[in-house]
């Protein structure tokens, strides 16, 4: 869609616009991998379990279970199971 109208726009003298709906799409093309990649992991139920042992971060208090699989409650502020995710490293 956006590579679309980035392509209108360069046709109609709008080169500043273009560049920036070509960005756009490169951007969403990212988030359509992200999303396909997620979609897979709840399709096979692997979303809270992993091969190999991770650490599984409550995105709520910030507390840390190393395992395969992450809780069913924090033990710390006892949010359920979709607060965990794996930790990221970011920075």
């Amino acid at each position: 869609m956006y590579k679309e109208f980035a392509q209108t726009a360069a046709e109609e003298g709008f080169a500043a616009l273009a560049r920036n709906l070509e960005r756009v799409a490169a951007i969403e093309k990212r988030h359509e991998e992200r999303y396909l990649t997620l979609l897979k992991h709840v399709e096979e139920g692997d979303v809270f379990v992993r091969t190999g042992e991770n650490r599984w971060e409550c995105r709520n208090c910030g507390h840390v279970v190393i395992g395969l699989k992450a809780p069913e409650v924090c033990p710390v502020c006892k949010k359920p199971k979709a607060f965990f995710e794996i930790e990221a490293e970011n920075y």
